[in-house]
C-alpha cells in the first residue's frame, strides 16, 4: 500500500521554510503548492506573522514595499490562518526566539512544525507536536 496523502493538516512554517517557500525555486517551494491547493492548512500568529514581515524587509532580498505587500495579501492571507496564541512558551528552545514557532503550534494544536533550523528539528517533538524538516514533510505527501 502507498502513502495516503495527508489533507487539511494544521502546519506551522518557521519563518526559513516560509521565505525559501515563497522567494526561491525548489523542494521548499513546493509548499506553496500545498497550502494554495488546500491539502495543509497553514497556521501563523501575529508574532510569527512579525518576523516573516521583518526578514521579507532585509535588503538581501531586494523586495521592495509593494513586493512585500503582494506576498502577504496574495500569497498569505487568502490562506493561512491566524491564531491567538494562549499557550505562552518559554525556554522550550536552545534559541529563545524559536519558542514563538512552538507556541503558535501548540495553540494552534497544530499537527506540524516545519522548520530548517537545527534547535528546532534536533527536538523531533513537543507534545503533540511533531517537528519535521522541510523534506521529512514533503515526503508526507510522495
Amino acid at each position: 500500500m502507498g502513502k495516503r496523502k495527508k489533507v487539511g493538516l494544521k502546519v506551522v512554517l518557521d519563518t526559513n521554510v516560509l521565505v525559501s517557500g515563497l522567494l526561491f525555486t525548489g523542494e521548499t517551494s513546493k509548499v506553496v503548492r500545498l497550502w494554495q491547493d488546500r491539502k495543509i492548512i497553514p497556521v501563523i500568529s501575529r508574532e510569527t506573522f512579525e518576523e516573516l514581515r521583518t526578514v521579507l524587509e532585509y535588503p538581501k532580498f531586494g523586495l521592495n514595499r509593494q513586493e512585500i505587500r503582494d506576498i502577504i495579501e496574495f500569497e498569505i492571507l487568502p490562506y493561512f490562518k491566524v491564531i491567538d496564541v494562549v499557550h505562552k512558551i518559554q525556554n522550550v528552545c536552545r534559541d529563545p526566539e524559536d519558542d514563538k514557532f512552538i507556541a503558535c503550534a501548540i495553540s494552534a494544536e497544530a499537527d506540524y512544525l516545519v522548520s530548517g533550523d537545527r534547535d528546532l528539528c534536533g527536538m523531533k517533538r513537543y507534545k503533540n507536536i511533531r517537528i519535521l524538516t522541510i523534506a521529512e514533510f514533503m515526503s508526507l505527501f510522495d
